[in-house]
């Protein structure tokens, strides 16, 4: 597996489904006049993909797209239709699914293997960044059995773009329909572009979390912040 930083992307002919409809995608079409973080995967639906890879890269977008990122496209060999079900069922709509069904970008990128426990050749696991079609740089993941999961996540692309830049902060927020200190929070959190994860909770669940049955109640890198004040305080703290 060897990495083509210096080299052009191969042109390739996607069939994808967009909108449940067939179109073509070009690889000029994704990556020419941009700057584009790529990864690949062995195979939608399979647990690391789907728990980690994909997720993170989705948590991550804003962040990349601070530091001048486009877009974000996950490539695999797969059918156009698992693909498109796929992204839709990750509720990853940072992300451009590509399908490689027939293997070609794939193959010609040098990264095609035999994965007889899938089923069928696959991608081998790697991340890259495309700078109007060239590739800047790649993290291929290591040559050993198994399906190594190291270099190409997205903090590892995150730190080579902005090796001081601190990882985002990771926010869960439970919260009730209809409730006005909910939306505040919230919106407090857009304004400074902090995302996070909502869960809508019952007052068993709440009190379960956090000893509490009113809402907003936050949390914010493993630690319980309180509601609508309390973060409204931290973020000030955080300036």
């Amino acid at each position: 597996m060897k990495s083509r930083e210096g080299q052009r992307v191969p042109e390739i002919k996607f069939r994808v489904r967009r909108d449940s409809a067939w179109a073509t995608l070009t690889t000029a079409e994704l990556f020419a006049g941009k700057r584009v973080v790529v990864f690949a995967l062995p195979g939608a639906f399979t647990p690391t993909c789907s728990s980690a890879h994909v997720p993170r890269y989705n948590e991550l977008a804003p962040a990349f797209k601070a530091r001048g990122i486009d877009a974000i496209v996950c490539i695999s060999v797969n059918d156009p239709y698992v693909m498109e079900e796929w992204g839709r069922t990750q509720h990853a709509d940072q992300i451009a699914f590509v399908p490689d069904a027939t293997a070609e970008f794939t193959d010609r990128m040098g990264m095609l293997v035999d994965k007889a426990d899938l089923g069928s050749k696959r991608s081998w696991r790697y991340s890259m960044l495309v700078n109007d079609g060239v590739i800047e740089k790649m993290f291929v993941e290591p040559e050993q059995e198994g399906d190594p999961f190291e270099v190409s996540d997205a903090d590892t692309m995150l730190k080579h773009l902005d090796p001081g830049a601190p990882p985002p902060h990771d926010i869960v927020m439970f919260t009730r329909i209809g409730c006005s200190y909910c939306t505040k929070a919230k919106r407090l959190l857009d304004e400074r572009g902090w995302a996070y994860e909502e869960v809508e909770a019952s007052p068993r669940r709440l009190r379960a979390v956090s000893g509490k049955t009113s809402t907003p109640q936050v949390f914010i890198d493993g630690k319980y912040i309180g509601g609508c004040d309390e973060l409204e305080r931290y973020m000030t703290a955080q300036r």
